[in-house]
């Protein structure tokens, strides 16, 4: 049987362009030579000059009057999930641009989920959400259930460098750590196997995670030989991130993050595989505790 050919004009859109993960995603897309678009609520924040193949487009999800010049002629879209808010408001961000997306003929949409671990936390709602709504709608799609991070703990640990005390309510629980760079890879691959035949990661849900977990020891020892671990409490984390003047949803996404690892439920790296993470990079899977002490360089 002779395999259906596409026989269209290929253009991949990547949302959140400027952001941490869409960086990554954008520069590593540049180095596949595919035309794809840059999209975000701020393009003077995208790198300057961009590659060659690349083009800008402002996409403001809170703003209904940029979607449809935004997703105008794009076959496959990279939906990096919508940002640091409350659940309703990330949910319609996430709503409105897959609505965008099926009015403008968008033929897949690759997503960037939360890993099935993280059902616990405080802002796993929205992702759940945005899996239910694709699986009920008329796009093709690829769920990305992206692990924590290795980065967001790079905070703790060069403070741990500095005074010599990792304090941090981690508990005796450990963190399957992925680095940002790896996930990236990923949704670089995924959509561009995707823009070429849909077919190939339709329906699929993949979980990437770190091949390893990351105790509050590890990342004590990250820190410098002498640094030594000390649990804290959640109560104290969350007093001191009001008395900072995170906003209240702030406040209960970063405890949940830590109450999560303290319980046990982040620890799982799919018997050293990171479930589908090893299966879907081209390059072994970064080490994390190398990407956590490369992070405090920077942060």
């Amino acid at each position: 049987m002779t395999a259906v050919r596409w026989i269209v004009a290929l253009v991949i859109l990547l949302t959140g362009a400027s952001g941490g993960l869409g960086r990554l995603i954008a520069a590593g897309l540049a180095t596949r030579s595919v035309p794809f678009i840059a999209a975000t609520r701020d393009p003077s924040r995208l790198p300057d000059p961009l590659p060659g193949s690349v083009s800008q487009r402002t996409l403001d999800l809170d703003d209904p009057r940029t979607m449809a010049a935004a997703f105008d002629g794009v076959t496959t879209a990279i939906l990096v999930s919508a940002g640091f808010a409350e659940p309703d408001t990330v949910i319609a961000r996430h709503r409105a641009g897959l609505d965008a997306a099926a009015r403008a003929g968008v033929r897949h949409v690759v997503y960037t989920s939360l890993s099935s671990a993280g059902d616990h936390l405080a802002y796993a709602l929205p992702h759940r959400w945005t899996e239910r709504y694709l699986a009920a709608g008329p796009l093709s799609w690829t769920v990305l259930r992206n692990g924590l991070y290795a980065e967001l703990v790079a905070p703790d640990v060069a403070r741990a460098a500095e005074t010599g005390i990792l304090a941090a309510p981690f508990g005796d629980g450990a963190l399957a750590a992925v680095a940002r760079a790896d996930l990236a890879d990923v949704a670089v691959q995924v959509a561009v196997d995707a823009d070429a035949d849909p077919r190939e990661h339709s329906g699929r849900t993949y979980e990437l995670v770190g091949t390893r977990p990351i105790s509050g020891g590890d990342l004590a020892a990250a820190a410098g030989p002498d640094v030594k671990y000390r649990p804290t409490t959640l109560a104290a984390l969350r007093a001191d991130l009001t008395d900072a003047g995170l906003p209240p949803f702030a406040v209960a996404y970063v405890t949940s993050t830590y109450a999560t690892v303290a319980a046990g439920f982040l620890a799982d790296s799919h018997r050293g595989t990171g479930g589908d993470l090893a299966s879907l990079l081209r390059t072994p899977p970064r080490d994390p505790i190398a990407v956590i002490r490369d992070s405090m360089v920077t942060t």
